[in-house]
């Protein structure tokens, strides 16, 4: 299962973070490949973005974004499904205030591919799931800052 677990350490207070995350609007346009998303409701999300796993392969990708646990401002859990409502994976969103105006943002996600094409589909997983992660958390990072000035 291929999974990533990114760490950044911003200077913004944990209040900002969290009035960034509560709208899905901030930050899931900032995701590699982002067509559109919608609110199903307060604990749903509907997402689709165009895949492109190192070049080989080029998809559209619809999932749906089900939140199994807020407890803000500390951590949000989630689970990924595919539009059939076929797991996909899971992952969280963690900040930890380090002091009042510096917080600790941990983000992580993991992907588990299943079917005839679920091994090859997670060894592509693993390398687009790294380099994505990356351009997210650098993209949210400045986003996160642009947000904290207004």
């Amino acid at each position: 299962m291929p999974s990533e677990l990114q760490h950044v350490e911003l200077d913004i207070p944990i209040d900002v973070i969290w009035r960034f995350i509560r709208d899905p609007s901030n930050w899931a346009p900032l995701v590699p490949g982002y067509i559109q998303h919608a609110e199903v409701n307060d604990n749903q999300i509907f997402w689709e973005f165009k895949s492109d796993f190192l070049g080989i392969m080029k998809k559209k990708v619809s999932l749906i974004i089900d939140n199994i646990e807020w407890n803000e401002p500390a951590r949000v859990s989630f689970e990924l499904k595919r539009s059939n409502d076929k797991y996909l994976g899971e992952g969280y969103f963690e900040a930890k205030a380090i002091n009042r105006n510096k917080t600790r943002v941990t983000g992580f996600l993991e992907i588990n591919a299943t079917g005839p094409m679920g091994t090859l589909a997670n060894t592509l997983f693993k390398k687009a799931i790294q380099k994505s992660d990356e351009e997210v958390a650098v993209a949210i990072s400045t986003k996160l800052e642009e947000f904290n000035r207004r």
